[in-house]
């Protein structure tokens, strides 16, 4: 169904703006605050812009981008908090991947589940 990376949700320091991916719209209000919060934290926290994009094998993971001239975007604090944020969400990144593959690229939740540690 999908062949390209997917964008689930980005927050943007620079315009101050959150977006989450229409086509997750029947995601749980609940996962949905919960993205918005941990994403717009991130970026007033650090700056610059982040992204949560599914590659094509369903895996998500976190984009950062600054503006080359952004003297105030702290890249060592981006890369220990995301860090973080990954360990302490470990368990909603998961549910989202598994959701991504199942509702997205069809995949079998009972095969899924099987390989999951």
């Amino acid at each position: 169904m999908y062949e390209e990376r997917v964008v689930l949700c980005a927050s943007n320091a620079y315009e101050q703006k959150y977006y989450l991916n229409e086509d997750f719209a029947a995601l749980p209000q609940a996962v949905q605050d919960e993205l918005k919060v941990m994403c717009v934290l991130y970026t007033e926290d650090v700056g610059g812009v982040l992204s949560l994009v599914f590659e094509e094998d369903g895996t998500l993971v976190f984009e950062v981008n600054a503006d080359e001239g952004d003297l105030l975007f702290d890249e060592i604090g981006s890369v220990l908090l995301m860090k973080r944020m990954q360990e302490e969400k470990r368990e909603l990144l998961a549910a989202l991947e598994l959701y991504f593959k199942v509702f997205f690229l069809g995949e079998d939740t009972g095969e899924l589940l099987a390989t999951e540690p």
